[in-house]
C-alpha cells in the first residue's frame, strides 16, 4: 500500500502515573512520533484509535482505507483526548485520561496501560490558545477540559488575569495547576449534583472585570449550552472571543454524541440567533 495512505501516528507507552483519584497520565513516545507536530494551541487533541479485536484491518493500517473499504460497524472506534504536553526533542506526548472504573472505553484502557503498549492516533487538531492581548481570561470546564485548562494556564503571560472554574467529583480530584499569571482558581466539587450545575452558578455569580475577555468553556454539552447562552446573550461576548464546545454528552457514548453533535450545535446556534433577533 502506498506510503501516503499512512494517515496516523504510532506511539509506545513509556510510563504511566495516576495523578489524582480519577485521572491517569500516559506518556507516549517512540520514533513513530517523529512526524508529530503542534503549532501553539493549548487545546490540541488527538483521536486515539481502538480497533475491534478479531477484525482484519488494512496493512499498513489506514483509517482512510478502513472507511473506504469496510462496513461502518467495523471501523475502529475513536476517542478524543487533549494533548497535555508535547516534547518534540524527546518525542514524548503526554495525555491525561479521566477514569471511572470500567466505564467507557479509553479510560479503562488507560488504567491498565503499561510501558510497551502501542498507541495509534490521528491528528493533532486544535484551535484555541489564550490571546495575550486580552484584558482578562475566563477558563471553565469539568474534568474532560482540565488538561486544556492546565496547558492554557501555563501559556498565560505573567501580567495576565484569569478567572478559572473547574468542577470535579471531590477534593481528591484536584491537580496542582502551574501558572505565572494572576489566576484566581476555583475548584468546585460536584458530589451528587448534575455535571456542570455548579459551574453555571459560579460563572453567573462572577463579577466580570472590565475590558476584553477571552473565554474557554468546554466539557459536558448540557452545561456548555447553558453557559454559551449566558455569555453570548447576557454578557454579549462575541463568538470570536469564545472557545466553547461540548466535549461529551451525559447519557450517551462517544459514537452516539458525535453522530448528533453537528445537529445539536446547529440547533443551539439557531436558538441563539432567534434570541438575539427578538
Amino acid at each position: 500500500m502506498p506510503e501516503n495512505h499512512v494517515d496516523h501516528h504510532r506511539g509506545v507507552v513509556q510510563r504511566t502515573e495516576r495523578i489524582s483519584r480519577h485521572m491517569v497520565r500516559l506518556v507516549v513516545g517512540g520514533d513513530g512520533l517523529s512526524g508529530f507536530s503542534t503549532n501553539g494551541y493549548t487545546d490540541h487533541y488527538v483521536k486515539l484509535v481502538f480497533p475491534y479485536e478479531g477484525v482484519d484491518y488494512p496493512r499498513p493500517f489506514s483509517m482512510k482505507i478502513c472507511r473506504e473499504t469496510m462496513p461502518r460497524q467495523l471501523w475502529p472506534r475513536l476517542r478524543t483526548y487533549t494533548v497535555r504536553a508535547w516534547d518534540p526533542d524527546a518525542l514524548e506526548l503526554t495525555l491525561d485520561f479521566v477514569v471511572h472504573g470500567d466505564e467507557g472505553l479509553a479510560g479503562p484502557w488507560a488504567a491498565q496501560a503499561a510501558p510497551g503498549d502501542e498507541v495509534i492516533m490521528l491528528g493533532p487538531g486544535g484551535g484555541y490558545a489564550p490571546d495575550p492581548r486580552a484584558d482578562w481570561h475566563l477558563l471553565v470546564g469539568d474534568e474532560s477540559a482540565l488538561p486544556a485548562i492546565a496547558a492554557s494556564l501555563e501559556a498565560l503571560p505573567e501580567d495576565a488575569l484569569a478567572h478559572v472554574f473547574v468542577e470535579v467529583d471531590s477534593p481528591e480530584d484536584e491537580l496542582k495547576l502551574e501558572t505565572s499569571a494572576d489566576a484566581r482558581i476555583t475548584w468546585l466539587y460536584r458530589g451528587d449534583r448534575p455535571v456542570g450545575e455548579k459551574l453555571v452558578a459560579a460563572v453567573r455569580a462572577l463579577g466580570f472585570p472590565e475590558g476584553d475577555v477571552h473565554a474557554f468553556v468546554h466539557g459536558e454539552a448540557g452545561f456548555v449550552k447553558e453557559l454559551r447562552r449566558f455569555l453570548r446573550l447576557e454578557r454579549g461576548i462575541g463568538l470570536d472571543r469564545l472557545s466553547i464546545s461540548g466535549y461529551w454528552r451525559a447519557g450517551v457514548d462517544d459514537e452516539a454524541w458525535r453522530a448528533v453533535k453537528r445537529d445539536w450545535n446547529r440547533q443551539v446556534e439557531a436558538e441563539e440567533a432567534a434570541a438575539i433577533a427578538s
